[in-house]
């Protein structure tokens, strides 16, 4: 028997301009559904993610929600009220549920707040850092409990230890989520069902079971069936238009009804090959060719921001062909080192050596270089209507389709942009400038899929030195020769690929089990209290396992079909989540004594 329907969507069709954006979309999220949703930039994901979660209307069709589900939603850019904690911004989103008293609210902040990894619950959320206010946005979705949660990009932003993070609270709650994403990694390891948003399909939307690589495999396969269809119908039209050539006296029915066929055809096909026509920017970085062998050696590098050090004593060699990969948390100084090398910013000690008339192009994170009150034109062509590319002249409009953009985009004000065509414009610009060391911080925010693997064949390519800071975990093991790991404490280590770093990856305290505030001795606490308190985090450790192995287990396709195993499994996984939700509400109790000791 299949699991219960939580909402259900039927022929959504959404519109901004005379062409609409997805056409008699449906589609079901079910008890239990892990599901990515994936597509090109423009193609609607995240106005698709709105319209389910009731932010937004769709222009026609239906949307029904089972009586009693809660639905939480992430947007990709979250947005906190002024002036509020961390525990307040939690506090604000409870403050619809009437059903909850003061202390239940209490103890639900406590627990989503110790699930997300604050140690501070009185910070003013102001201060955080993107990736934390990404954590916020989602510890606000977990203290209301909600039956599915929708993510929309939530990786962006996140380092990897913090994606790692997310990727666990996933197998264990909500009980089920949709959540939009260009990590792949990220898709293979929590979606169990992949949407694909796309008019390449004739309903508009593809949907398989299983793991984002089942996913690529089944449209491999459905492209190629598409292929050979397009193919035996191009040789049906050729018949038809050769009998129609051929000057038929269309006076029986029995003409007449061929003669409409044939038109019915050549439509189809039309139809058909316009649905799987394609486009893809095209990346391509100048290298300039440069047969120097050592391009940029610091010795003994030293700098720190403030009283924070950063790295002490590091050694760095880039060569033509070395691709190193710079991985670290959000605040270890990643952004702080890749300007050193650019020469923005010079370093605390340490004796740097270039190459002469070294050429560096930088893709900043933040695109600070992107005037907002440019047209599109002006921002791709900043001195005419022709860029110079290889020794080759363009006109702006020819460059500007190359990177996906439509000659009446041309007048747009940057401003008006999405996040993906904005980083495709930096994108752009940087191909323009020869360079023999690229230096690229975080490129992939906002890329779409299709856009990311030409990236990658781009940078595969370029002989010349890269050095990458990105959090999408198939790019830096797809690219980089080496991985340069920073610990935020200013030590640093070399790893030969991404798997060996993982496999040795530090683990904070913070994000193992995210306690509240530290673990004083308390006098308020009895010493069987202290004891439950001292050993809580490894308690709550092995419970979250519980809840893992039970959800495996209740996922084993080899139970698929048998309903009192099946009915079991999921039972069990119920009994252990409330084993975890217990204790939770059991450490944010005793959280409470210790706060209130003076």
């Amino acid at each position: 028997m299949p699991p219960p329907v939580l909402l259900s969507c039927e022929r959504l069709t959404k519109s901004y301009t005379s062409r609409p954006l997805f056409n008699d979309l449906s589609f079901s999220l079910f008890e239990g559904d892990h599901v990515g949703l994936v597509g090109p930039n423009g193609s609607g994901k995240s106005t698709l993610m709105k319209i389910v979660a009731g932010v937004e209307e769709a222009d026609s069709g239906n949307r029904a929600v089972r009586k009693g589900v809660r639905i939480g939603y992430v947007p990709q850019d979250p947005v906190f009220a002024p002036g509020k904690t961390i525990e307040e911004v939690l506090l604000e989103g409870l403050e619809n549920d009437h059903i909850l008293d003061d202390y239940d609210k209490q103890s639900r902040v406590a627990i989503a707040l110790g699930k997300s990894g604050f140690m501070d619950r009185t910070q003013d959320s102001a201060t955080l850092s993107g990736g934390w206010r990404k954590r916020l946005a989602i510890a606000r979705e977990l203290a209301r409990q909600p039956d599915v949660m929708l993510l929309d990009e939530p990786t962006n932003h996140l380092d990897v230890e913090a994606i790692l993070w997310l990727e666990a609270l996933l197998k264990s709650e909500p009980k089920a989520f949709v959540v939009v994403s260009h990590d792949r990694y990220f898709l293979e390891n929590t979606a169990r069902r992949m949407l694909e948003l796309n008019r390449i399909y004739p309903d508009g939307l593809l949907q398989v079971n299983g793991h984002y690589s089942d996913f690529l495999e089944r449209r491999d396969e459905l492209l190629r069936n598409e292929a050979a269809y397009q193919e035996t119908l191009a040789n049906l039209v050729r018949r038809e238009v050769e009998w129609l050539r051929r000057g038929p006296k269309a006076r029986t029915t029995k003409a007449k009804a061929r003669i409409q066929n044939a038109e019915g055809l050549i439509g189809e096909l039309a139809e058909s090959r316009s649905r799987s026509t394609t486009s893809t920017a095209k990346i391509d970085f100048t290298a300039s060719e440069r047969k120097t062998k050592r391009l940029w050696l610091v010795r003994g590098l030293r700098k720190q921001m403030g009283d924070k050090l950063l790295v002490d004593d590091l050694d760095i060699l880039l060569t033509p062909g070395t691709r190193l990969g710079i991985l670290g948390p959000n605040g270890s100084g990643k952004t702080t080192l890749l300007r050193t090398i650019t020469g923005e910013i010079a370093p605390d000690r340490g004796t740097i050596e270039k190459a002469e008339k070294l050429r560096v192009v930088y893709f900043e994170q933040n695109r600070e270089s992107l005037d907002p009150t440019l047209t599109l034109k002006r921002a791709l062509a900043p001195e005419g209507d022709q860029v110079v590319y290889r020794d080759r002249t363009l006109h702006v409009a020819s460059w500007a389709k190359r990177f996906l953009f439509r000659p009446e985009q041309l007048e747009t004000s940057v401003s008006r942009l999405s996040g993906g065509e904005k980083a495709r414009i930096v994108l752009a610009r940087l191909m323009l400038q020869p360079a023999d060391l690229l230096v690229l911080d975080e490129p992939t925010n906002d890329l779409d899929i299709s856009t990311l693997e030409v990236l990658e064949d781009s940078l595969l390519d370029f002989p010349g030195a890269l050095v990458l800071v990105t959090h999408d975990r198939y790019l830096i093991d797809r690219v980089s020769t080496s991985i340069l790991a920073l610990d935020g404490l200013g030590g640093a280590e070399y790893f030969a690929d991404y798997a060996q770093w993982e496999s040795n990856r530090p683990r904070a305290a913070a994000r193992d089990a995210a306690p509240l505030v530290s673990k004083p001795r308390a006098k308020r606490l009895s010493y069987k209290e202290q004891r439950e308190w001292d050993s809580m985090e490894s308690t709550v450790h092995a419970a979250e396992e519980r809840v893992a192995a039970a959800t495996a287990a209740a996922h084993d396709p080899a139970i698929a079909a048998d309903a009192a195993t099946l009915q079991q499994r999921f039972a069990e996984v119920t009994a252990a989540q409330a084993e975890v939700d217990r204790l939770y509400a059991r450490w944010a109790e005793l959280e409470g004594k210790l706060a209130e000791v003076p």
